[in-house]
């Protein structure tokens, strides 16, 4: 059986409630949220902390912990002054989005306080999660992750962001951990970046997509 096919196949009746939970405190859809929970089931048997770069209210890593449990180390990176600049990498409809301030999509430049995600996490039974505010650029290099990295959650939708959490980061993923890519789908920016690394890299790892929703990377051995 393929590794897609078979986690077709996992799925937890508390992903909905999960969901319910935790909805207020994320920008991430019901089916691609339910998604996210299915594809880091594939994950819980890896040693590692739980790494979430762009984070905005929360709501995502803290539902992965209340499946992960509270035995993890739990590591939340975000700017919390909202996005940075697109650039012309990143698109087209990228930028048009970003100008666009008065679309209820717009959601303050996906601004939130660092006090969201605190409350987000506690309600996770995750009272000690390590939050680090500032500019991926300014944090991510010196990031150290004892642990090493279980799951890697990258949401940072723009070219610059997603390279600086892979150049970074993906380093510190153990052998046989993921990374989800959430905004591949969505931004050309985002898609180019994790083609760049891996090309640059010479990364033989596949780009894998689960349930036709959710783009992710299982790091090799």
């Amino acid at each position: 059986m393929k590794i897609s096919e078979g986690l077709r196949l996992i799925k937890h009746p508390m992903h909905p409630w999960v969901f319910s939970r935790f909805s207020g405190d994320t920008l991430v859809r019901f089916g691609d949220y339910c998604a996210n929970l299915r594809l880091a089931e594939q994950f819980r048997h890896r040693s590692g902390a739980i790494v979430e770069c762009g984070t905005w209210r929360g709501g995502m890593i803290a539902g992965l912990a209340s499946r992960f449990g509270p035995g993890r180390a739990y590591y939340l990176f975000d700017s919390f002054e909202g996005l940075p600049a697109a650039q012309e990498i990143d698109g087209d409809s990228a930028r048009r989005w970003q100008a666009d301030t008065r679309s209820p999509e717009y959601y303050d430049n996906c601004r939130a306080s660092l006090e969201d995600a605190e409350r987000a996490m506690r309600r996770a039974g995750v009272p000690n999660a390590k939050i680090v505010k500032g500019w991926f650029e300014e944090t991510l290099p010196r990031a150290v992750i004892p642990e090493g990295i279980a799951l890697l959650r990258m949401d940072a939708d723009w070219y610059a962001s997603t390279r600086c959490v892979l150049d970074n980061l993906f380093h510190q993923v153990v052998p046989g951990g993921g990374v989800i890519v959430d905004d591949y789908h969505c931004w050309d920016g985002c898609a180019r970046a994790v083609h760049d690394f891996l090309s640059r890299e010479k990364r033989s790892e596949r780009i894998r997509t689960f349930n036709d929703r959710v783009a992710y990377i299982i790091k090799n051995d």
